[in-house]
């Protein structure tokens, strides 16, 4: 459990709520132990004293009964017992006077006020004395534990979907659309959570519609610019031929682009199955029907990840169709090394941040036939990985790093 989490907050609080409440009652265990020895002691000195002033016959019996009316004590007639109490019994205290000398004893669990005039000794017994109230002061501490203990068990059950809700945020912000509902009842915390699941629920029909919106106004475009094309063919040759092939050609590569676009930023990653990265290379080349004089790669560490390969072979591609478009030699260096795929090329710096090019239909100053959506393609099928995009540029090169070390997910992009 974490220091920041609420839960540890929470019991952090009890604890010493409990720590604390225990630390008062024991405190008021040892005051309330000397209050109750300083109220014994001064009822037996009470007593003691109008014993001793009545059998010194300074008080009649009448006021020596009326100032022990509350507080009377009766004596121990047995002679035997009375000895054998004053034999065996612990002497708590005692205090001489003129008058004579009265001393508290301790036996069996009960106290006794011996008071002793010349030869004549009087044994008082206190029949209203009880041993200190250690069982009620724990009644009542153990009464206060339960209750807060029952509330912290009661708080907790009631911010429990709490971390429930959480997880599912997590999965949301991983893109899982799949999402529970973690509501328990109608307090404000299931309020959140049924509104939180209400809103993926939302965003899920939206997209699931928005997937079929693109898909059939693909299917349905593909048809009329293959049929386009195809006249375009067979018309004489000549300059409008050329441009209307070339214009057709635009339109199916943006109908394509599209689909990648729809396929990676709704990530739509297919199954995950190791594969070496110099086959995805190797495919992307293919795709992107490169010279491979004009390529040349480099496997140093010719790494096994887990990835939808042809999805994968997507971004390499778009990478490799801009390194060729854009180098300043028409050539591309793909450097295998370390979970990273370097794609090398000689060229000027990005005249913008990186993050400038990720996004859709941006492009640079020198940009021709180009809709903008490489980088945000490429970006966007990374992301669905969990890979990074980043860039340098050092001496002359253009360096566009495929980081697939999954440790590097929630890194800045660098630029």
């Amino acid at each position: 459990m974490r220091f920041s989490s609420i839960f540890y907050t929470i019991t952090l609080i009890f604890t010493l709520g409990i720590g604390a409440i225990g630390i008062a009652f024991l405190w008021l265990i040892e005051y309330d132990k000397a209050n109750y020895a300083r109220e014994l002691n001064t009822k037996y000195s009470i007593v003691a004293r109008a014993t001793l002033l009545y059998l010194n016959e300074i008080i009649t019996q009448d006021e020596y009964k009326e100032q022990l009316s509350n507080l009377y004590m009766p004596p121990v007639i047995n002679e035997d017992k009375k000895e054998k109490i004053i034999k065996e019994a612990a002497t708590l205290e005692e205090i001489s006077t003129e008058l004579g000398v009265s001393a508290i004893l301790f036996h069996q669990k009960k106290n006794y006020l011996k008071i002793t005039k010349d030869d004549e000794t009087l044994l008082l017994i206190d029949t209203a004395y009880q041993s200190y109230r250690y069982i009620i002061i724990q009644i009542i501490f153990a009464f206060v534990a339960g209750i807060i203990l029952l509330t912290y068990i009661f708080i907790i059950r009631k911010i429990m979907p709490l971390g429930k809700l959480k997880r599912e945020i997590d999965k949301f912000a991983q893109g899982d659309l799949e999402i529970k509902n973690v509501a328990t009842g109608n307090d404000e915390i299931s309020q959140v959570a049924s509104a939180f699941y209400e809103a993926v629920s939302q965003i899920k029909n939206l997209n699931k519609s928005r997937q079929l919106f693109l898909r059939n106004i693909m299917h349905e475009l593909k048809t009329p610019i293959t049929k386009g094309r195809i006249t375009a063919e067979m018309i004489e040759k000549n300059k409008n031929q050329e441009r209307l092939i070339d214009v057709f050609e635009r339109l199916e590569s943006l109908i394509n682009e599209f689909a990648a676009v729809e396929r990676a930023t709704s990530r739509l990653v297919g199954e995950l199955k190791p594969c070496k990265v110099r086959d995805v290379i190797d495919e992307a080349i293919d795709i992107a029907m490169a010279d491979n004089s004009n390529v040349k790669v480099e496997a140093i560490d010719d790494t096994t990840i887990k990835a939808d390969f042809k999805l994968l072979a997507i971004a390499c591609k778009n990478m490799i169709d801009n390194a060729l478009k854009y180098s300043d030699d028409k050539s591309l260096k793909i450097i295998i090394s370390n979970n990273e795929i370097i794609f090398s090329s000689k060229g000027a710096a990005l005249e913008n941040d990186l993050k400038y090019y990720i996004e859709p239909f941006t492009q640079g100053s020198n940009a021709k036939k180009s809709f903008g959506l490489g980088l945000y393609i490429v970006y966007n099928i990374l992301e669905a990985h969990k890979f990074k995009l980043l860039y340098n540029h050092q001496n002359g090169v253009n360096d566009f790093i495929f980081s697939l070390n999954k440790s590097n997910q929630g890194k800045n992009i660098d630029k």
